[in-house]
């Protein structure tokens, strides 16, 4: 077979040459590359899982055919791939180590293709010799000989000019070659399978897993799982490049469409494009009524889906999730989270949130640190409940009442000190103390335990439920299977059934009056204050505390401690602090700091020291039927009966307090009794002098009006004193009657212009009213008419 010309017709990619000097004969060397280093790259010279071609492998007469010199071939990759498919079938790796250029024009006129384990690794590398290798790798070149080298003829033909066939280590087994580097190629038809399970959702192990199956063994696929994992980030990464496009069309339409629709791109929108973000004029506005606590959703980023797709989200009045903005996150660095919360926080006025809820991420967790420094940051508890089933999958096998333990030692705590006893005794119960993630999670306690949390506001209704906010806005409409170009329609179809149910809700509130179950006036208060929702959990609330006690536990001057529990279960008690001058109680259970709804044990209280009505304090604005209204209402003139009710509790509960103090300390003997009766005595004839004296200030200052209820009485006129003037206080000089008359005829002034103030006010609500019913029917319109369409 002297020299007997092959020409292998294959697409093999050829190893590039750098730049010469046409004067003189190069030697190029390619021997940096190690067997090991680039395990998850292709070798220079082939296309390792980037191309349709597929390996060489010789049929016939050729199936074992040996390299020998004067061997001759149509091209160089001709060659390549011949010694390659001999290399496959004997048991080792090969590469390109040098190559010689012609003076004349620079063609490559010689190339050396070696085994692998040629030559020795050069220690003295730049890349090595100035930084601390952590995890060195395994030494591969040991001095290894075999090589074929050919050079280009003047006929344009390859010759074999040298062929070293012997080895100085072991080869490497027919069902072990597919992983070594120079034979690991993806071929066409295994690519297409790829990609059908990478959309239907599959990751790499699952996919490897059926390329097994269909190949009849991992010998027979031709790569590794490492290449298909590969394989499919490149396949993601040109596909999210691609959509990107399609994503900043939509959003540069929006704007256009819309002034007050933002959107920012970090990088250039010209050229490498990094995440992405936009807000809609309806989500801004929402921002400003209900931005006080903010939910990072990044659950879409998860190899589950096919979008780097982030929401921020919250929680309206109605206790409903709605939307503050969205992201694209293509690049996951902290600088680039920065870049993203700083963005949003531009969108939303620079007002940034009370807490910001997110997955358990350190990346995260850092950027939020420098651009929510006095926002409390929270973790998804759910989430963590969720990795919890993945990293202690054993222990939920073994021990079925694990998952029941864990959940109360996490929900059911009602102190910090609770929660330590019962977290170490449940790691010594199941034996896992020494749990790598156990630990981890332990440690960021502070951040998801909700007894930690408890004094911050996240606006949930209850600190064991999960919060509606973190995934489930987008829930029902975007899946694994979702790709960009479905997401536009998708989106748009949330944001709509969104608006459809908080419209239902505001059209229920409005229009469907709850039924109240005690005679309480703070009750009905409540139910014309908050929305639907929030009125039954705080009926709920209400109706709690018909089954509770409070009694006084510590009594500090104005600062009085009840404990408040239901009968026989004094050990389960919540101890409440009650300020009897401000009116302002904090209750243990820190209910009211972290949903903003006041507990039924701080209503005990109120029951048992009078208080009719719900201080104002106590009503979030956040929570009521006008949360967002941009009319404020002054209290005063809408609930002025109400406010009369609250300071003459506030009087009657001082001096009841101090009255008691002085009643048990003057009963303790006969002797303090009749010094108590004496001194009570005296303070009577003081408060009837006080009130003299005040009447004399009243009428001094011109502060008297003449009352039509009272059959022309004179009547004081501070609001909270509805005393009758004395007659004998009368004026009886002619002179002092004009000015009295004009006196009277300025309060009626006075009056006249309150209720003109306080009907403005009525008729302002009204309207306020009307537009929100207004608005509700054009939505109904909207949808009844695509509903047609």
């Amino acid at each position: 077979m002297d020299n007997e010309v092959l020409d292998f017709d294959i697409g093999v990619g050829v190893s590039s040459g750098g730049d010469v000097d046409d004067d003189a004969i190069d030697i190029e060397h390619q021997d940096g590359i190690d067997e090991d280093d680039m395990l998850d790259s292709p070798m220079p010279g082939f296309s390792v899982g980037n191309s349709d071609a597929g390996n060489y492998f010789p049929e016939g007469d050729l199936l074992d055919l040996e390299p020998y010199d004067g061997l001759e071939f149509e091209s160089e990759e001709a060659a390549k791939a011949f010694y390659n498919s001999y290399a496959r079938r004997i048991g080792f790796s090969t590469r390109v180590s040098s190559s010689r250029r012609s003076r004349r024009d620079g063609a490559i006129i010689q190339r050396q293709f070696v085994c692998a384990k040629e030559g020795f690794r050069n220690m003295n590398e730049k890349r090595t010799k100035d930084r601390e290798i952590k995890r060195p790798r395994t030494i591969t070149r040991v001095g290894c000989k075999a090589s074929l080298s050919v050079k280009m003829q003047d006929s344009g033909k390859w010759l074999v000019s040298g062929f070293v066939k012997e080895h100085n280590h072991d080869l490497v087994p027919p069902d072990q070659v597919h992983c070594l580097r120079s034979h690991r190629q993806i071929s066409g038809p295994a690519k297409t399978l790829i990609d059908t399970l990478q959309a239907a959702g599959m990751g790499p192990r699952r996919i490897m897993s059926a390329l097994i199956k269909e190949y009849g063994g991992i010998s027979k696929v031709g790569f590794t799982e490492v290449d298909c994992r590969n394989y499919m980030r490149n396949n993601r990464q040109k596909s999210t490049e691609a959509e990107i496009q399609l994503l900043l069309d939509y959003l540069r339409q929006m704007s256009a469409d819309n002034p007050n629709f933002y959107y920012a791109v970090q990088g250039s929108e010209d050229q490498s494009v990094g995440n992405v973000f936009w807000a809609d004029p309806k989500a801004r506005m929402d921002f400003a009524y209900f931005g006080d606590t903010v939910t990072f959703d990044t659950t879409y980023r998860s190899n589950r889906y096919r979008l780097p797709f982030a929401p921020f989200t919250g929680v309206n009045h109605h206790g409903q999730p709605i939307l503050f903005g969205c992201a694209f996150i293509i690049n996951e660095t902290e600088a680039s989270f920065v870049w993203l919360f700083n963005t949003w926080l531009t969108a939303m006025s620079s007002h940034p949130p009370v807490s910001i809820t997110t997955d358990h991420d350190a990346v995260i967790r850092a950027a939020i640190m420098q651009v929510f420094p006095a926002a409390r940051h929270r973790f998804c508890k759910w989430h963590i409940f969720k990795k919890c089933q993945e990293k202690l999958s054993h222990v939920f096998l073994r021990h079925p009442s694990f998952e029941s333990d864990f959940h109360k030692c996490v929900n059911l705590t009602e102190s910090v000190e609770d929660f330590e006893s019962c977290w170490f005794s449940l790691l010594d119960k199941y034996e896992l103390r020494d749990h790598e993630w156990l630990q981890a999670i332990y440690s960021d306690r502070r951040q998801w335990i909700p007894v930690y949390l408890r004094d911050t506001f996240f606006a949930e209704m209850s600190s064991t439920q999960r919060s509606d906010t973190m995934n489930s806005y987008f829930d029902g409409y975007i899946n694994a299977s979702t790709n960009l170009s479905q997401f536009f329609k998708l989106y748009e179809k949330a944001l709509e059934s969104r608006l459809e149910k908080e419209v239902k809700a505001d059209y229920d509130t409005m229009n469907s009056p709850p039924v109240l179950k005690t005679p309480s006036p703070m009750e009905k208060q409540a139910s014309e204050l908050y929305t639907r929702k929030l009125f039954m959990r705080f009926q709920e609330e209400l109706v709690g505390t018909l089954t509770f006690m409070a009694s006084k536990a510590d009594d500090d001057g104005d600062l009085v401690t009840y404990q408040v529990a239901k009968y026989g279960e004094d050990h389960k008690a919540h101890f409440v602090k009650f300020n009897v001058l401000e009116m302002r109680a904090n209750c243990s259970c820190q209910m009211f700091e972290f949903s903003g709804i006041i507990c039924r044990h701080i209503l005990a209280v109120f029951r048992v020291t009078n208080l009719l009505t719900l201080p104002p304090y106590y009503i979030l604005k956040r929570w009521t039927r006008n949360a967002k209204s941009s009319v404020i209402f002054d209290d005063d003139g809408l609930h002025a009966y109400a406010n009369y009710l609250e300071s003459h509790t506030v009087r009657y509960n001082t001096l009841r307090h101090k009255a008691f103090n002085f009643v048990e300390e003057a009963g303790k003997s006969l002797y303090t009794c009749e010094v108590a009766v004496v001194a009570l005595q005296e303070a009577a004839k003081t408060v009837s002098l006080a009130m003299k004296n005040e009447v004399t200030r009243i009428i001094a200052n011109g502060h008297v009006k003449e009352s039509s209820v009272t059959g022309g009485k004179l009547m004081c006129c501070n609001e909270d004193c509805q005393h009758e003037l004395p007659a004998q206080l009368e004026p009886e000089d002619e002179m002092d009657k004009k000015i009295n008359q004009l006196r009277n005829e300025l309060e009626l002034a006075k009056r006249k212009c309150e209720a003109y103030r306080t009907n403005l006010l009525s008729v302002l609500k009204e309207m306020e009213d009307q537009k929100l019913q207004v608005s509700i029917k054009v939505q109904n319109i909207k949808i009844s008419l695509k509903d047609s369409l």
